[in-house]
Formats: C-alpha cells, structure tokens, sequence
C-alpha cells in the first residue's frame, strides 16, 4: 500500500480490510496504556498523584482519593429524580465532551445505544477501586460523570490490577470490602475475583449488549478492548507478507532477523498465555524457540515495539493495536500500518472491565455506574480518546479499525488469563525471560 493510496483512502469514509489498518493521523492524545495500561500492557500499576491524575510506575503504590470535580453543566439531578426527569432535564454534557479529536475522529458516523440520559442519575458516595487507569484516562471519565452528576461522590482507588484484586479477596474473606466497584484493566484479575465468590451479578440489561464472551457468567463485563496485532513498516513490508497465522511467523523468512517482541510486557505474556491454553505447551514452547531462532529482538514494552517498527529498526512486530495509533498520532508521517492474524491466539481480544463487589451497601449505585460505562457516551470516550475497541454494537472503533467480530477471536474465558505462572515458568525455560 503507497502512501498515496492511504491519503486517498483517508479522504472517504471506507471499512478497512482485517488484514491491515492504517493508522496515519491519528488524534494527538493519550493511547492506550495496555495492562499498566484497555484495554492490558504491562501490568495494571500506577500512583495516584492527585484527583483525578495518575502517573504509571511498575510497582505503583495503593492510595485512596476523591478524583476531580469540575464545574457542574449537568443541572440539578437529585436521588428523587426518576429516569424520564433525568432524560427531560436535558443538560447532560453534549457528546464532544466525550469524543476526542483528530482526523480519525472528525467523521464519526451516527452513534446508537443506551445515552447517559436514559439512566437514572448517578447519586451518592462509590468506592471504585481502579486497576491501572490508563494513564489518568479513566479518572477523567469519572470526573465527567462528576460533571454530569454534582451529587455523585465516586472515591477512586488506584493500585496495579493483581494488588487490587488480591486485597479485595483478603477483604470479603475477611468479612467485607470498602470497594464497591472493581473497574481493572484486566480481565484475569476480574476473573480471579469472580472465582473466589467475591462480586455479585450484573443485571442481563446492563451486560446484553456485550458479546458474551465480555461478560462471562454476568460475574463481570468488558467495557473496552484491546486487539493483538502486527504493526509492520510499509517501506519494508507489503501486508501480504504477513503471514495470517501467527504460529506460522517462525517459517516467515521475510521476517528472518527483523522482528521485535516484548516478552516482559504483561500484554504479551497473556498472548502467549492463551497461546498455551489454545494449542498446547508444547506447541508453545516451539513457537517461543521458533521465533528465538528468527532472531527476534526483545524490547522493553509494546510502545517501543511499534515506534521501532516505524523508526525501520525492525520490520514488523507483536504489540497491542492502539500502540501503532499512538505513534502515528506523535508521527503522522511514519510508515506504519497494522495486519491482524486470522483466528486463534494471535487474534486474542482481551478487555478492560468492571465488576460489583460482594457486601456492598451500594449494589444499585454500583450497578448504575457500571451500566454508563457502556453508554454510547462512555464509549465514545474509550474508542476516540483511548482508541480501544468499543464493546456496543452502535459505537464503532474509530479510523475503520475491524470490528471484533470481523477479527473472529479465540474462544476463550478471559478469566483464565489469570493463569500466569505456568506461561512464565515456560517463558523462563526457553531463555525469553
């Protein structure tokens, strides 16, 4: 694909193939973070460092605020207010306060879906215990809704996903938690504490427009995604080079010595961890060797594969799909694009979710809040300012992106990505980690 063809196609609205997605002029705002950062990246930790504000770290640190308020254009909803009030007040804030900019975002098609307007209003004090953050992207949602809502008093906690997760088993074992919400990055970490008995169901109007495979069990919901990809450097490569099995990558000699991973980023851990699950250790454990033997080259995280990829360091790579939209929204220029693998391990969608804590005093709040995280508002928000894949049929994910069910994932219980230490252990083995 010349650039020529791609500024063409930028000027006309058109679906992209599931084979490969431009990513040129993105919008210049904070990505995705992966696990540490939507839709899983490298593991779901940060600090609060204010209201409302995050800054990532590795082995973030457990602290409890209020996030941001901010200046009340939502009117007066009261806890008296029934949903048709609250729909007739009118003075939600509008959808642009949601949707983030850029020329992926400028011709946004019509939108459907639950509005926040047709929910009852958000009133009174939440604990949200919050696994990661995206880099402050999800408190800013939350401190829209505070907008929106002057009597909601969320009180957000933020902790990496695994700490979160184990403190509220801890808790409810012990009696009860202070959380009401668990909202996580991961989706292992909300299986874990959905195994342990830990949450209360979600009811089917709020988790129906999810693909089930997003809401197992109603014991949690995905609110936003993330796709594994091949972000691959169109002066190096034509996408018809990429082999469409991503097991076959060890047999692509095109790729001999040009091709990067991240093995310590907990992104791809998952993705080999549901390689495993899938085929078998032993499949896995040649593909881990295989792609040794191709001379791989190890990189830190999964942003730094994909600006490799657009710097011509490497010619293709694995990474999360927002990674290759946060560099072309710092390099509208970079010779970058996306290919996505057809089916099994290598087309693992994985998600950001939110469950209702078990003893919560909260359980209607709770359930209110987690149904606006997947109002057409809410997803626009993680679709346009997070470039996540959107869970409701009427939100589509920008810049022509696949549609998840276009990228025909994997079966696969989320939850069980939890199961960590035997993909680690295998990693170990072959010398990747």
């Amino acid at each position: 694909m010349t650039r020529a063809d791609a500024s063409e196609r930028s000027d006309r609205p058109r679906r992209r193939t599931r084979r490969a997605v431009l990513a040129a002029g993105t919008a210049g705002l904070v990505g995705l973070a992966g696990c540490s950062a939507l839709s899983g990246g490298g593991g779901g930790n940060g600090t609060t460092t204010g209201a409302g504000t995050t800054a990532g770290t590795e082995t973030g640190t457990a602290t409890e605020t209020g996030t941001a308020t901010g200046t009340d254009t939502a009117g007066n909803a009261t806890d008296e207010t029934t949903q048709g009030e609250n729909a007739a007040a009118g003075e939600a804030l509008p959808i642009e306060e949601y949707r983030g900019s850029g020329p992926l975002v400028q011709q946004r098609p019509s939108l459907s879906g639950t509005s926040i307007q047709d929910l009852p209003p958000l009133s009174g004090e939440l604990t949200i215990y919050l696994g990661g953050g995206e880099g402050g992207l999800y408190t800013n949602l939350i401190s829209l809704l505070e907008r929106t809502y002057p009597d909601f008093e969320p009180k957000t906690r933020l902790a990496p996903t695994s700490q979160l997760a184990s403190t509220i088993i801890q808790e409810t074992s012990a009696g009860s938690s202070p959380a009401d919400v668990f909202w996580s990055v991961d989706a292992g970490s909300l299986g874990v504490v959905a195994e342990r008995n830990a949450t209360v169901g979600l009811p089917q109007r709020v988790v129906e427009s999810v693909p089930q495979q997003l809401h197992p069990r109603e014991d949690w919901v995905g609110v936003a995604g993330r796709a594994r990809s091949v972000p691959y450097n169109t002066d190096q490569l034509d996408r018809s080079q990429i082999p469409q099995d991503v097991l076959e990558f060890t047999n692509a000699s095109v790729l001999q010595g040009n091709m990067g991973w991240a093995p310590s980023y907990g992104a791809f851990q998952a993705f080999v961890t549901a390689m495993r699950l899938l085929t078998s250790r032993g499949r896995t454990k040649r593909w881990l060797n295989g792609m040794q033997e191709q001379g791989v080259q190890t990189f830190p995280d999964e942003f730094l594969v994909s600006n490799a990829v657009a710097d011509g360091e490497i010619a293709a790579g694995f990474a999360n799909h927002y990674y290759a939209l946060r560099v072309q929204a710092a390099r509208p220029n970079a010779p970058i694009d996306l290919a996505f693998t057809q089916g099994g391990p290598g087309a693992l969608i994985n998600v950001s979710g939110a469950e209702i804590i078990k003893g919560t005093q909260r359980q209607q709040l709770a359930t209110n809040f987690i149904y606006h995280l997947l109002t057409v508002e809410a997803q626009e928000f993680f679709a346009t300012r997070a470039f996540g894949y959107p869970m409701i049929p009427g939100v589509p994910p920008v810049g022509g992106l696949p549609t998840i069910d276009e990228l025909q994932p994997p079966q696969l219980d989320l939850a069980q990505l939890s199961n960590l230490q035997p993909t680690l252990r295998l990693m170990r083995e072959v010398g990747v980690l």
